[in-house]
């Protein structure tokens, strides 16, 4: 089987979530199957000379040849919404580009950014090639959630012929929980087409670091002796990132041997930078990504990981994080929905603890118990769940076998 997949990103671009996307084409590869990948030039949480590195690696060949990487040339991804989608959609327009000439028995792609499941529809359908879609994210659902755009609104309009679209011309859509399961159905969506596959930890990549050990500490010249709340992640509109900083403004005096590191980039990062410098929140730590070698060391680095989002954000799935949290043995702290998937996913596990989006008491009380009595017992449960219950052949195999099924 030859397979035909586009990434919007890909490594040595640093994202969370990046290990999913390699696991998958590797999974495919040791198969027996040939794929080949089309991509944009990195962009994402790398220097400008790794960049330039890469703007001459036009044709990238991995795992024996079997894994034929195409780089795209395009300009750099800001800040900017505006220019991020009209980044967007250059790509997708590329990427169809060279679809049509490209030979395949099955299109796999995932749903970042949200265009990319109406673009490989348009190749599928020009090719006569089925597609088998990745839904990560359901999009425009996302911005009503973060309030960037409302029900109804042409942006809406818009997501949701981009959606239709997508979910219409993909003979599977893969999707990472029963919540989004159910979300596609009620949009008219066959259950034959829906397969559920949960996304899994890296948990060999990721394992418990001691405090002694972790290189972030020297790198970073922190003081081993606090007790810190850690957040890795995109630094995006999706993440509370005011009600982390109120929460960290109202401990300061409380609890001086407490502070807040926040690990990632996003769009809302320099807004964060700022606020944290104007107020003087000095008990907050920003860091940019770090390199995947150091992913161990990144979410062992805290006493607790937490997760953090607006209301309303959390009412579908599981983040990736909070896997990458349980791999290294940390409980899990989340603001996060409650009666949502991670919310009931903590109480059956016992690997943390957890508030309602939006609220700041709930939040510091919760900091509060964890700051006192810090229970080993959370990270060591989360730890074991993963080993047991999110095996990674497991779920990989299951993606492998959408994509044999639509030859």
């Amino acid at each position: 089987m030859r397979v035909l997949a586009y990434s919007g990103y890909y490594t040595p671009e640093i994202a969370a979530s990046m290990y999913l996307t390699e696991d998958i084409y590797k999974g495919i590869v040791d198969a027996g199957h040939t794929l080949d990948v089309y991509v944009p030039m990195p962009t994402r949480g790398i220097s400008k000379s790794v960049r330039k590195k890469y703007k001459k690696k036009k044709v990238e060949k991995k795992y024996g040849g079997k894994l034929t990487i195409h780089r795209i040339a395009m300009y750099r991804e800001g800040k900017n919404s505006f220019l991020r989608a009209v980044r967007y959609l250059l790509i997708n327009f590329a990427f169809i580009c060279k679809g049509i000439g490209t030979k395949a028995d099955v299109i796999f792609v995932q749903s970042t950014p949200p265009t990319q499941g109406m673009m490989a529809g348009i190749i599928g359908t020009i090719k006569h090639i089925p597609v088998v879609y990745n839904l990560q994210d359901i999009f425009p659902d996302s911005l009503v959630n973060t309030g960037m755009t409302s029900e109804g609104s042409l942006i809406w309009k818009i997501g949701r012929i981009i959606e239709n679209y997508s979910y219409r011309h993909a003979k599977k859509i893969i999707v990472i929980s029963e919540d989004f399961k159910k979300n596609i159905k009620a949009k008219g969506v066959p259950e034959k087409k829906i397969v559920v596959v949960p996304n899994w930890a890296d948990i060999s990549g990721v394992h418990p670091v001691e405090r002694k050990d972790n290189v972030l500490i020297k790198r970073y010249n922190l003081d081993p002796n606090k007790f810190y709340v850690t957040y890795c992640g995109n630094v995006g509109f999706t993440q509370n990132m005011d009600l982390l900083l109120d929460a960290a403004k109202e401990l300061k005096e409380e609890m001086p041997n407490l502070a807040f590191i926040i690990i990632g980039d996003g769009a809302d990062k320099e807004r964060v930078q700022n606020r944290v410098s104007e107020e003087k929140i000095e008990n907050v730590i920003l860091l940019p990504f770090q390199p995947y070698k150091d992913i161990a060391h990144v979410f062992s680095l805290g006493d607790v990981g937490l997760i953090i989002s607006k209301p309303g954000v959390g009412n579908n799935s599981v983040p990736s994080k909070t896997w990458s949290i349980m791999a290294a043995g940390k409980p899990v702290l989340a603001s996060f929905d409650e009666n949502s998937e991670l919310s009931k996913l903590i109480d059956q596990i016992g690997c943390g603890m957890h508030s309602d989006a939006g609220s700041k008491e709930g939040l510091i009380k919760n900091i509060n118990i964890l700051y006192n009595s810090i229970n080993d017992e959370y990270g060591c449960n989360g730890r074991q769940y993963l080993e047991i219950s999110l095996n990674k052949e497991v779920c990989v195999g299951q993606y492998i076998s959408a994509m044999e099924s639509r030859i």
